[in-house]
């Protein structure tokens, strides 16, 4: 009996794999919850994958239909065409294509980091059609105080270096090993986001995700701007910061972003950056906790 409760255990979370064509390149998402729930559309952070949401997602798919992307350049998508670059308007462009194919006029938005850059940045471009919003870890995009902003565009538009070739991988427990210490995120929590970045290849396993992903933009928004987007918000909004804050999300300038969002719900959790993969139960409470009635 008990080998059969933990059969459908399994069966409960495992996703479903979907593909999803765009004019312009093909995404991947991992889908977990019917068809009839209300869709949540999940960003993942930099350098991740949809892998992010393995834990998190299937104890919110009783209550919605998660389907977490795979960004451009990210997981199992497409990755940009040559010459192109990875740009913040490009990724929002992206997600509402996305909705598009999907058939979704209105859905919810949870984003991780990045993604929850670019959530802010489709519910200020769609407000009409954003439900709700939850962010972890993220408000806007990366923004430009003016400190760099010469260095970085010229560092951005120089001549680019030969690539060095992608690390060869002996196995997967190795990349996770290689990612855990890059990160700091644990082994066991980074492997759901590691097997979903790598490919097989002779030999091994290499990264699959776009090496242009590492390069610096050479632009970036002045924060007057990224304060001005965020004001175009209309939705329910609720942001989840890790206790203490991270390196990169410092409080004042977090502070200057929350107070652009109107009605903006602010809670702390102590843990890490991947709070979601830290403590996805904990987690799944703060979204259920805030899925009240929209506005």
């Amino acid at each position: 009996m008990a080998d059969i409760r933990q059969r459908r255990r399994r069966r409960v979370i495992e996703p479903r794999e979907r593909r999803i064509a765009l004019p312009h390149l093909t995404l991947a998402a991992q889908v977990w919850g019917d068809d009839a729930l209300p869709p949540l559309l999940a960003l993942h952070g930099w350098l991740d994958n949809a892998g992010t949401y393995a834990l998190l997602a299937p104890l919110l798919a009783t209550r919605f239909q998660v389907i977490a992307l795979d960004l451009p350049g990210h997981g199992h998508a497409d990755h940009m065409a040559a010459g192109a670059q990875y740009h913040y308007v490009d990724y929002v462009r992206t997600v509402l294509a996305a909705a598009d194919a999907l058939g979704l006029d209105r859905y919810s938005l949870l984003g991780h980091s990045l993604g929850a850059g670019i959530a802010s940045l489709v519910a200020a471009a769609a407000p009409s059609r954003i439900e709700r919003l939850w962010l972890v870890e993220g408000l806007g995009p990366l923004g430009d105080d003016g400190t760099r902003t010469l260095q970085r565009f010229r560092e951005a538009l120089a001549q680019e270096q030969p690539r060095k070739p992608l690390r060869l991988f002996r196995s997967i427990d190795q990349a996770v090993d290689a990612r855990q210490i890059a990160s700091g995120l644990r082994g066991d929590l980074a492997r759901p986001i590691v097997t979903r970045s790598l490919a097989e290849v002779d030999g091994g396993w290499r990264w699959r995700s776009d090496p242009r992903l590492t390069r610096s933009s050479a632009t970036r928004l002045a924060e007057s701007q990224v304060h001005a987007l965020l004001q175009g918000i209309a939705s329910p909004t609720t942001l989840l910061l890790a206790q203490p804050s991270t390196s990169y999300l410092p409080t004042a300038l977090m502070q200057a972003r929350i107070d652009s969002v109107d009605g903006i719900v602010v809670s702390h959790m102590d843990g890490g950056h991947h709070l979601h993969l830290e403590h996805p139960a904990a987690v799944a409470t703060w979204i259920k906790a805030e899925n009240g009635p929209a506005r």
